[in-house]
């Protein structure tokens, strides 16, 4: 009995032992699977945990909206996928029509030039018979009217040698020689006008059949690969060069695309300006300049970047006469063929460097009498006045109001480099001047200066920024300029160190700077003819700022513009050396 009961209870325990792993092993794939909505599995120690069955319903819910999110999304997104697939099926049916069509038009041109070729030639051939004809129909009529004749005439001297009166015979023989010799077969050419031969009008078109045979659907045009020895810059133009990798006779036309950055280097896929597109270009080579305004890519324009364009254009108008504006350190250019069916890709983008010398009218620095607007300058008698109305209005008070505040302060550019001046030295008394915002201190700038012809004075130049405000331009050593005075008694001078030249050539309506920092000259020109006006040779010793000076007009700047090879041309020949340019000293 001991014995029985003791296998007995180890039986059970064996049972037991063997439940529990059971439990063991099934255990976390179903508790895994409750937690799915929320809810512990049974066996699960977290069962009994007491969790409020309120808030195991919610997760369970919560659960199942994110389910259902996700099935609507992969549903829209499947149902926006079929869409598409049922679309390109549709353009797949009108594409295979509308090429079809085209092929069968193409092939039916291509007939119809070859019926039409085939007329012309045989009517050339049967031209030829006619003529040929003609020709041997005309001589053999005659050669057969000779023949009659020879034989009648031979007939008759055969008679008369058989007449036995030998006093008639001498008249006859002299009759029949007279025959002979105008005889009309002894006129004729036994040699026929034309040949018989018709070999000229034979044809070969074995050449022609074998390119027939080569017809095929047009390749996809190679990307060009822009030539950066051949392109040039200058004279704000850019001629870019291009070439086919390989000779392709389909190409119809090339797109050029080009746009301007400040970054060097490959392009960025992000830029503040859009490329704009120059289409129709038959040869590989093209000149950009003003003339040819170039149309932003309509696909690519945003219409945040609409404005942007505006001011392009408008900035290509205004400067029509210079060329391109470099307003910008570089300009990316890229170029694509086109043959009559499709486009190829665009070649490896090149970035081309345009050297240019930019700037702003600082207007922290003008006299309150000039009412600054980016590059433009207005003569304001009321400026000062108005500024002091203004001033009282606002602070209720009878003094003057700080020039900091006066309406005329031009808007501070991004880049422009400090005058060193604050608001209060703007110029003032009978100083009417304003300077430009970026410095002078090395390397070769131009930028030109157009006046209004009724303006009664004006000056353009440059001066040291440590100029005075009660200073005029010209008048001490830290300025050289040219001064025009229309106003009582009319003059055109050079001025500097409150020396004076005066100038015998009349005052043109645009003058162009050049200014050469390391050389110390600075020259004057008619900005249209590029006639030398006036140089001044100095040893720079401070950075320089561009300076102008108006009274009762007003003034243009044109910046961004590279020195013209006319004139790095009359520099190199020396033509500073002649006596209209002799230098103040």
């Amino acid at each position: 009995m001991r014995n029985a009961f003791s296998d007995g209870a180890l039986t059970r325990g064996a049972a037991a032992e063997a439940a529990r792993a059971r439990r063991a092993n099934w255990l976390p794939a179903a508790a895994t699977e409750a937690r799915v909505f929320g809810e512990p599995a049974e066996g699960d120690p977290k069962a009994g945990s007491g969790r409020p069955r309120a808030a195991t319903m919610e997760d369970q819910r919560e659960a199942l909206r994110k389910i259902i999110t996700t099935l609507a999304m992969k549903n829209e997104e499947t149902q926006t996928f079929i869409y598409s697939l049922k679309q390109m099926l549709l353009n797949v049916e009108a594409n295979s029509a509308k090429v079809q069509e085209d092929l069968e038009a193409e092939f039916q041109s291509l007939t119809s030039v070859l019926e039409e070729l085939k007329e012309s030639m045989l009517m050339k051939i049967k031209q030829d018979r006619a003529s040929r004809t003609y020709e041997l129909q005309n001589q053999l009529a005659a050669c057969t009217r000779a023949l009659e004749s020879s034989e009648e005439l031979l007939e008759t001297a055969n008679q008369t040698l058989q007449v036995a009166d030998s006093e008639d015979f001498p008249q006859a023989a002299k009759q029949i020689k007279d025959g002979v010799t105008m005889a009309p077969a002894f006129r004729l050419s036994l040699k026929a006008k034309v040949s018989d031969n018709m070999s000229h009008l034979m044809v070969d078109f074995a050449q022609e059949r074998q390119m027939l045979q080569t017809l095929k659907f047009l390749p996809v045009p190679s990307a060009p690969v822009i030539d950066l020895a051949e392109s040039l810059v200058a004279d704000n133009c850019v001629t870019l060069v291009w070439r086919m990798p390989d000779e392709d006779s389909k190409i119809d036309h090339y797109v050029l695309e080009y746009r301007k950055t400040n970054f060097e280097g490959p392009p960025r896929l992000k830029e503040d300006h859009p490329w704009m597109v120059v289409e129709g270009l038959r040869h590989t080579e093209h000149t950009l300049t003003a003339q040819g305004i170039a149309t932003p890519g309509f696909l690519q324009l945003l219409e945040s970047e609409i404005r942007l364009v505006e001011l392009a254009h408008q900035s290509c108008q205004q400067n029509r006469r210079h060329g391109l504006k470099f307003d910008m350190k570089y300009m990316n250019f890229r170029v694509k063929a086109c043959n009559k069916a499709v486009a190829g890709e665009f070649s490896e983008p090149v970035t081309l460097e345009t050297p240019a010398f930019m700037f702003r009218l600082d207007g922290s620095t003008s006299h309150q009498n000039l009412r600054v607007e980016d590059l433009s300058v207005e003569w304001d008698a009321m400026g000062g006045k108005v500024q002091d109305i203004k001033a009282r209005e606002k602070e209720g008070k009878g003094r003057t109001a700080s020039p900091v505040n006066s309406p005329a302060r031009g808007i501070p550019s991004p880049k422009r480099m400090s005058s060193g001046r604050g608001g209060r030295d703007r110029f003032t008394a009978e100083s009417y001047t304003v300077l430009g915002d970026t410095l002078i201190d090395g390397g070769e700038h131009y930028w030109e200066v157009r006046f209004e012809p009724d303006s009664k004075a004006f000056g353009l130049g440059v001066a040291y920024r440590s100029l005075g405000r009660f200073e005029q331009l010209g008048k001490t050593a830290a300025s050289w300029c040219l001064h025009a005075n229309n106003w009582l008694q009319a003059s055109f001078t050079a001025k500097h160190a409150n020396k004076i030249k005066v100038l015998d050539s009349p005052v043109p309506d645009c003058l162009g700077v050049h200014c050469d920092f390391h050389q110390g000259l600075l020259s004057f020109y008619n900005a249209r003819t590029k006639q030398l006006l006036h140089t001044f040779k100095a040893k720079f010793t401070q950075p320089l700022l561009p300076a102008f000076t108006v009274w009762c007009g007003s003034f243009q700047v044109t910046t961004g513009l590279q020195v013209p090879s006319t004139v790095r041309c009359l520099q190199k020949r020396g033509s500073a050396t002649s006596s209209s340019n002799t230098s103040l000293t």
